[in-house]
């Protein structure tokens, strides 16, 4: 059967989520697709063993910026998924929301942080409980990071420099010094393919089809009712649900006539409808300043004799473990400081022993 009620693009963070919420209606077919594999890969599931997976190009569609003029010209890697799950396969595991200040100032209605919480909370699992600003019960998972004697050394200096005590980046305040939490689950990761998809796909109107790129939107003059798969088209009865993210999603729209016009013209594609798709990205600029110590400690080299197990060994942990909000934090620790009333830096820390060369 090649027509659906939705055909959604991109099996990624928001696709997983999406064929979850509308196959929940048995009464409307619903077809999933994913230009990457199954999420089947071993270190997926592994916390600690996403850095091996940066150079899985299976997995990985490994994009790299423009040449920065701020960066002397420079390419910056970008990895993004190419999998079930997308980049929540492949990603850090931290559980940041972002700043209710950034929702508030996009001015759009309906999309303010007051309105957004309620959709925050339905989704998570959430270690803390139930509370005003967490869920339980939701289908993404959200753990506790184990303690490192030098996180706890990294936040206890960032509190004597008058940073205060953090222990929830997604509650009252973004500010302070403390613990991320993980997008895990018994020690092991919980992408939105583990959360959202994995209990939606035993439902009859649901398809999942991997391995299956998506190179343009089909329109029936300015509506849209499919999308082409090589020499076939997937139709649409109701709508075709883009969920590519940030790079694939305005791609796939420019691909289809939907884009700034002198780019599209350039590529000899048809305008249907001039518009910035594709500009105004923003990204986080990240720094590394290598660690120097004087021995290794034996008390953090336990590990889980099976890394897919329920213990709290290194290969449980995410990289990301620590964090500030000045912000320091981009591994186990951070540290968060805010410039007015929004967030200016943030200053993560990752223990030697967990960001080992191996990873």
């Amino acid at each position: 059967m090649d027509a659906f009620d939705y055909v959604i693009v991109g099996a990624g963070s928001a696709g997983c989520v999406l064929a979850n919420r509308l196959s929940e209606d048995p009464r409307c077919e619903v077809l999933l697709l994913e230009a990457g594999p199954r999420d089947t890969h071993f270190w997926i599931h592994v916390p600690l063993g996403y850095g091996k997976l940066f150079a899985k190009s299976a997995l990985n569609w490994g994009y790299e910026s423009e040449p920065e003029p701020a960066l002397n010209g420079r390419r910056i890697f970008t990895p993004r998924g190419k999998v079930l799950g997308g980049s929540s396969s492949i990603n850090g595991l931290v559980y940041i929301r972002g700043q209710p200040q950034d929702y508030d100032g996009w001015g759009v209605l309906g999309w303010d942080f007051a309105s957004l919480l309620p959709y925050f909370r339905k989704a998570e699992d959430h270690c803390l409980g139930e509370s005003a600003w967490h869920g339980a019960g939701g289908p993404l998972a959200v753990s506790a990071l184990g303690r490192h004697a030098l996180c706890d050394a990294f936040i206890s200096s960032a509190n004597a420099l008058g940073i205060a005590r953090n222990d929830d980046f997604n509650g009252a305040a973004q500010e302070g010094a403390g613990y991320y939490h993980a997008t895990t689950r018994n020690a092991r990761r919980c992408s939105t393919a583990v959360g959202y998809l994995r209990p939606a796909e035993k439902r009859p109107n649901l398809q999942v089809r991997t391995g299956t790129l998506a190179t343009r939107i089909v329109f029936q003059e300015r509506k849209a009712i499919g999308v082409q798969i090589g020499d076939r088209v997937l139709k649409a009865r109701r709508e075709v649900v883009v969920c590519g993210g940030a790079f694939n999603s305005p791609q796939l729209l420019q691909l289809s006539g939907i884009g700034p016009r002198a780019l599209l013209e350039r590529h000899a594609i048809a305008v249907l409808q001039e518009a910035p798709v594709g500009e105004g990205l923003q990204d986080q600029a990240v720094g590394v300043i290598h660690e120097c110590h004087a021995k290794d400690e034996a008390e953090h080299e336990h590990g889980a004799r099976n890394p897919l197990g329920r213990r709290t060994g290194r290969s449980s942990h995410s990289i990301y473990a620590s964090h500030g909000y000045c912000q320091i934090g981009l591994g186990q620790a951070i540290v968060s400081q805010g410039l007015q009333s929004f967030l200016g830096m943030r200053f993560p820390f990752i223990p030697k022993d967990a960001a080992h060369e191996s990873i």
